[in-house]
């Protein structure tokens, strides 16, 4: 489990449905503009498969995104060892992640 400034993918975006699958890549685009190491998993499987596939490959940041999260612009979110922590704007999660990587923080 490497710190967030040193894993290799520090955001996982996973879609709970197609309709939210655009607002997904569209978030992971911009996230990839600032420089962070984002990927997006829209496979077709339960949501609950994605998470746990993404916490046993230690992602550190896990974002849940539905139709609710697309309409409003935020994400449901996840941190590895902290779990749920729950809604936040799209921006304000995006400065929390620049803010990490810059501290380095070892968690």
């Amino acid at each position: 489990a490497l710190p967030l400034w040193i894993s290799a993918e520090q955001v996982r975006i996973m879609t709970v449905t197609d309709a939210a699958a655009d607002y997904a890549h569209e978030m992971a685009k911009k996230m990839r503009s600032l420089g962070i190491r984002v990927s997006v998993d829209d496979r077709q499987e339960k949501i609950g498969y994605k998470i746990r596939e993404a916490r046993n490959e230690r992602t550190p940041y896990m974002l849940v995104v539905g139709e609710k999260e697309a309409g409003e612009n935020t994400f449901a979110v996840r941190k590895r060892g902290a779990g749920e922590i729950g809604s936040m704007n799209a921006d304000e999660f995006m400065q929390l992640v620049i803010k990490e990587d810059k501290e380095k923080a070892i968690w």
